[in-house]
């Protein structure tokens, strides 16, 4: 069970969890993600504060949305070697 911090917005509290999970491997690149809705059951979290959440991911290149099918795990740039 999580406990939510009071003093940080849920959405942000939410947003750094994906973006562990997405660092750690549980989300790999190229993978679905959750849903929108399968996310609100996990947390427990409304749709809004969900869907902020994933909007920042997107917003951050860590995701991508294809319509109809779902959001995936970005596969990170490779391009130069000395990225961080």
């Amino acid at each position: 069970m999580i406990v939510w911090k009071a003093s940080i917005p849920r959405w942000k509290q939410l947003y750094e969890i994906l973006v562990e999970r997405i660092n750690t491997g549980e989300y790999p690149p190229g993978e679905r993600m959750p849903s929108v809705m399968a996310l609100m059951d996990e947390f427990g979290l409304a749709v809004a504060t969900t869907q902020k959440a994933v909007a920042k991911l997107r917003e951050d290149g860590l995701i991508y949305t294809e319509p109809g099918l779902g959001s995936f795990v970005a596969v990170p740039d490779k391009e130069s070697p000395d990225q961080t």
